[in-house]
């Protein structure tokens, strides 16, 4: 498995698979999950209502995860999970656990090669970015000590969206920070 930690804009990473820090509703929000949807355009909220309309009538649980295409982005598909909220007293390390082995479970699923996370939960719902890429950290290596034959994904890419966050990864995969590499869809 190859880990690369970037600090960049995620929508314009050109992986098989982005990881959207969601909201229940799956319509979109703020933070990552706002800009994910802007920069896909209608097509993801559409199918994103589709979803609602059928197998999610209730939203989708924080934990779960769920694939839609992608829109105008450059990524294949988007997998959907909403974090945990730590301001409203959802605190549960293992449900945050659970966004990172589930959006690795679907993008598998789906035969992608390649996934982008964002620091899931770190933005708007209050984690300390440190815990979740330590968290992060934890889950993805244990979800490909278990998986690593028989899954198509070899690369993820953790992406940072400031020099905190980038440091919090880097520490947590214990991996030499080095100059970021700006994503510019290259």
């Amino acid at each position: 498995m190859q880990i690369d930690i970037v600090q960049g804009d995620i929508t314009k990473l050109k992986v098989d698979a982005i990881v959207n820090a969601a909201n229940t509703s799956l319509f979109g929000g703020g933070g990552v999950d706002g800009a994910i949807h802007a920069a896909a355009g209608p097509e993801l909220l559409a199918e994103c209502r589709k979803l609602r309309a059928t197998t999610y009538p209730d939203g989708l649980a924080s934990g779960l995860a769920v694939a839609t295409g992608a829109g105008n982005l450059p990524a294949r598909w988007v997998i959907h999970t909403p974090g945990p909220n730590r301001h409203v007293g959802q605190t549960s390390t293992r449900v945050l656990s659970n966004c990172f082995t589930n959006s690795l479970y679907v993008a598998s699923r789906r035969g992608a090669t390649s996934i982008a996370f964002p620091a899931i939960g770190a933005g708007a719902y209050g984690w300390d970015p440190e815990e979740v890429a330590l968290i992060a950290a934890e889950a993805i290596r244990n979800w490909f000590d278990t998986y690593r034959h028989v899954t198509s994904l070899h690369r993820v890419v953790l992406v940072a969206y400031n020099t905190d966050v980038e440091a919090a990864f880097h520490k947590a995969f214990d991996t030499p920070r080095t100059d970021s590499e700006l994503i510019h869809g290259h």
